[in-house]
């Protein structure tokens, strides 16, 4: 019996093993959304550009837009804004800002410096709508209906492949259904 209680170690040390073996497979940006097909989070807080001036989910619907997780503390979200001021530059989508657990001057100092691609920029200092949203860092952005649903989620920096094998066609498609719906 103590023979066997010497190879308890070496058991969980080969069952970890293929555990994390396994997740050397796995892709991050293909990360699981519980609201995707459900509406953004209700929530109100303040415009990053303008503190008192209060945003609500409702000032997101009524168009297919980007929802764009992002902060100045994000090496990723410096990546990837260029490429979001050239797509705001080409007015294909409306992409609205979280600004997520930064702060308020560092922000509006970057946006001025590095150009705004944001129609709408929401200031979530605390997280509390990228918790809601599930967001587990920086970038991320989903694809919101005109209807305030969560399409989809992708998790990472978006670049001229993200955006013309994933994301534009699949805005193209929602943009057609909220024509056919009579939205704008």
């Amino acid at each position: 019996m103590k023979k066997l209680v010497l190879f308890i170690p070496l058991v969980l040390f080969l069952a970890m093993g293929v555990f994390l073996y396994q997740g050397l497979f796995l892709n991050p940006q293909k990360l699981d959304s519980a609201l995707e097909g459900k509406p953004i989070p209700a929530f109100q807080l303040e415009r990053l550009e303008t503190p008192g001036e209060m945003l609500t989910d409702a000032d997101l619907k009524g168009q297919v837009s980007l929802l764009n997780i992002w902060a100045t503390w994000c090496p990723a979200c410096k990546y990837e804004h260029p490429f979001l001021t050239m797509l705001a530059r080409r007015n294909i989508v409306p992409i609205y800002g979280i600004n997520y657990r930064d702060e308020r001057e560092l922000a509006i100092k970057e946006l001025r410096r590095e150009g705004d691609p944001y129609a709408i920029n929401i200031f979530d200092k605390d997280g509390r709508l990228g918790l809601d949203l599930g967001v587990y860092g920086a970038p991320e952005t989903f694809i919101v209906d005109h209807n305030g649903i969560i399409r989809f989620r992708y998790a990472g920096p978006i670049d001229q492949n993200i955006w013309k094998d994933t994301l534009y066609p699949m805005i193209q498609q929602l943009q057609a259904e909220a024509k056919a719906d009579g939205a704008a």
